[in-house]
Parts: structure tokens; sequence; C-alpha cells
């Protein structure tokens, strides 16, 4: 069996098409990544004053869905598509374009011949949760075959999961404590087994956005000046940016200058660490908390606990500084000391070292404190509980990501209640006989030997 998702995050979209055996619809652990497709271009939510393109975006990777996956099952093979954080600020910030974006990405999904399940925004919760379902599910920590084929519920806690994106950030964990704010509580029942799990989706917290919000406090801080001074820019580099760029979206709209927005500004990187994390660190509000304990923004988090995998841009940055910068991240000091030196390293050495990043070179400095305050004052990741993160893109062969835990879920693949046990019962059998058929094997083997030595000694 095969399963088609269509990740349509604010950046860009990505295809997964996932495959199981066709018997083993509600078994686990048999679910992966047959192959995946980036779509060409910017994410769908770019597309909202020309809605039919962002249809037309998706007609590659659509067309090679219908190669990789066999022709006979195409029409039982399920197609869904969600979108994140893009779409949402698209419908706060002008619903009708929201609406045609997404009817227009339905109309080209439902023409081809595979079985339409539906195009819808994600809300930043689900996000959160599904990245937190598919991660656990690929690391076989709800349940796993035995080697004699029964249902096991491994004795393993489950793993926190961490997504950075284009336009939000999620953190979703098991946790014993009591969630203060019902809005922050998920209870899920997965194969007879109760989760209690605390999740929160951080709007405008995702990369793309945080960048936007950072150049537009950096005007605002300096009077809304002739040029930008940016200290998390390398010195070196530089680049003339059109104002209504960094005032096109609902995460900087309060801010927008009364001025006109057509005209561009010079902004000139100028590579200072203390004064990027000064700027970067008023992106978050640490003062207002009315619960007994907050991450920021007034938001309730109990206390981090067990580990986690941080995937999606999180893993980027911290596999930029471990692969280009040649320093590993083991402690917050070390993801502090590494992003000191990336701002201090000039555009030109930035640019030796990494040639094909060039495109996202100039923002490491920035996203790379960002990532550090998250954890650390946001998060409260400390020296104990930060090395239980993993930094990581793939479990096994598949991209973990909410993509999985979606179509898991709109499939009924992983049931509340745990498996029968029938299938592993025949499996059972089969394996009961093989080793009957081994150990009576091995005692005629040893019978024959017997005898034949005995036969030996009284001839002798």
């Amino acid at each position: 069996q095969y399963g088609i998702v269509l990740d349509a995050g604010s950046s860009h979209t990505a295809m997964f098409i996932y495959k199981w055996p066709a018997d083993k619809e509600n078994d686990t652990g048999v679910v992966s990544e047959h192959s995946m497709c980036d779509v060409e271009g910017p994410g769908i939510s770019s597309y909202r004053s020309n809605p039919p393109a962002a249809g037309t975006s998706l007609l590659y990777c659509l067309n090679q869905a219908l190669r990789d996956v066999p022709k006979e099952k195409h029409a039982d093979t399920p197609l869904y598509l969600g979108a994140t954080a893009g779409m949402r600020l698209l419908n706060i910030m002008d619903l009708q374009a929201s609406d045609a974006v997404l009817s227009a990405v339905a109309a080209t999904l439902k023409s081809y011949p595979f079985s339409f399940r539906g195009a819808k925004i994600l809300s930043g919760e689900e996000e959160g949760v599904f990245g937190w379902v598919t991660a656990n599910y690929l690391l076989e920590n709800f349940i796993k075959r035995g080697w004699l084929g029964e249902w096991i519920q491994p004795q393993k806690k489950t793993l926190g999961a961490m997504d950075f994106g284009g336009a939000s950030t999620q953190i979703t964990f098991e946790t014993r404590d009591t969630i203060e704010d019902p809005s922050n509580e998920v209870m899920l029942k997965l194969y007879g087994q109760e989760y209690k799990v605390y999740t929160h989706s951080f709007l405008c917290y995702g990369r793309d956005q945080v960048l936007k919000r950072l150049l537009s406090k950096l005007l605002q801080a300096k009077s809304y000046p002739a040029a930008i001074l940016h200290p998390c820019w390398p010195t070196g580099y530089n680049r003339n940016l059109l104002l209504s760029s960094i005032y096109d979206s609902p995460c900087t709209e309060k801010e927008r200058p009364s001025f006109a927005l057509n005209a561009t500004i010079p902004v000139v990187g100028t590579g200072n660490a203390s004064l990027c994390t000064l700027h970067v660190s008023k992106l978050f509000n640490f003062t207002t908390c009315s619960f007994s304990r907050c991450s920021f923004d007034g938001i309730f988090q109990p206390e981090v606990s067990g580990n986690f995998i941080a995937f999606s841009a999180f893993f980027y940055t911290v596999d930029f500084i471990q692969t280009v910068m040649g320093r590993r991240v083991h402690l917050p000091s070390d993801l502090k000391d590494a992003a000191e030196t990336i701002c201090a390293t000039s555009w030109s050495e930035l640019l030796q070292k990494a040639p094909k990043l060039e495109k996202r070179l100039p923002d490491y400095c920035a996203v790379s404190i960002f990532v550090y305050l998250l954890t650390t004052k946001g998060y409260n990741f400390t020296n104990h509980s930060f090395p239980n993160i993993a930094f990581q893109k793939k479990a096994g062969e598949t991209s973990i990501g909410w993509a999985l835990g979606y179509m898991l879920n709109l499939t009924n693949m992983i049931p509340a209640e745990k498996p029968s046990s029938h299938k592993s019962m025949m499996y059972n059998y089969w394996v009961i006989l093989i080793l009957l058929f081994v150990v009576t094997t091995l005692t005629s083997l040893v019978t024959a030997i017997c005898l034949l030595r005995y036969g030996k000694s009284s001839v002798i």
C-alpha cells in the first residue's frame, strides 16, 4: 500500500510517498518513506496574488508520484496536503486569498488518479503533535514486534519533538506535570497506552519570520535610518532591501512605519555577536507570566524532561556548525561559542567555506543565536538537559516531520487499542515449528554422533 502527503510549508513544499505491506495496515514499524520530492519555488502561501500558480507548482512532483507508485495502486493511494504556518499567516492576513490558494491546490490534486483526501491548514498544535507521533513511531517507542512476532510495549520513554520551520516553531513532549493551560494539553491513546502530551506552536518564530522581525527591530531601534547597520550579518556583506519585503507579514505588521514602503534601504553587515544577541533577545518576551512557570511570551511550559529530537531548521543550523564550522555542539556553551565564531567570520571567509550555501550564509549568525536563546532561555534546557537533544533530519531512512504522523492518524493506522495478536500468533506458530525442527535435527545429529562413537568403542 502507498500513501502521499504534501507538506506545504511557508518557504517550500515537499512531497513524501510512504509504503507499507498491504496486509499490515494496523501493524507498526512497517511504514517507511518510499521516495520524496522537493517542489521547486516558494511555499504555496506566496502565490496569494496568483492562486492557480500554486497548483501548477506541484505538477512536477505529482508526475513523479505517478511513476513512483505502481499504476495498479493509484486509485487506492490516499493523497493529502497539509499546509502549515505560512498559510496560517496568510489566513490571518487575507482569508479570501488563503481560500483561493487552497482551492487551486485542491483542484490540481483532484486531477490526478489518486484517492484525494483533502487539502487543509493544520493548526500549530496538530503540527506539533503529528511531529511527535512521527518521531516516536519511527523509533518504535509506542510498540514493536518481539523476535517471536508478538507485540511488545517497549519500556522506553517517549521522545520530545522540536520543529523549527519557516514561520513557526513547535515543542511537544510527554509530561507527568500538571499542564496549567488546557490549550497546551493533548491526551492520546495509542496501542492501548495513554499519553499526556504538552505542545505549543509559536507563530512568527520560524526562521524566515524571525529574520524579518529582526530587520524590523533594527529599523525601529534606529528610528528608520537611511541605512541599517546589521550586527548579525557578516562584515563585507551588504544588500539593498525593499522595505515592503520586511512588512509583508502579520508578524511585523504592528511595527509597520507610516511612510511609503516602496523604497529600498541599504543594509550593511557589521558582524557583532554581542549586539546581534541583544537584538535577537528582543524578539522574545521573558517578563510576563501568569502561570507558575513559562517559556516566553507568557506561554505556560512544564519543565523539559527526557530525550528530545530536534529537526527541520534546528538540524540544518547545528549541521552547519558541525560540518562547515567544524565545531561540536554538546553543551549550550558550545552553541553560543559557535554562533559567536560565525558572527565574527567575514563574508569572504564564509563564502570560501560553503559556496553552495551562499543564499543562506548571511543568516547563520542570527539563526544560531536564535536557536541558542530559544533552547536555553526560552525552553529552559540546561547543561544537564541540553545534551539530551539529538539534532536529526531522519530516523533511519525516513524524514522526521509532521507528514507521516498526519497520514498515520488520517488512515487510522495507529489504533487506540493494542492490535490483535492474530497475525503475530500465526507468526509465532511458524517460529515455534522452525525451532522444533532445529531442535529435532540437532538432537538427531547428537544421537547419531553418540551412537557412532559408541559403535567404534565397542569394536575396539
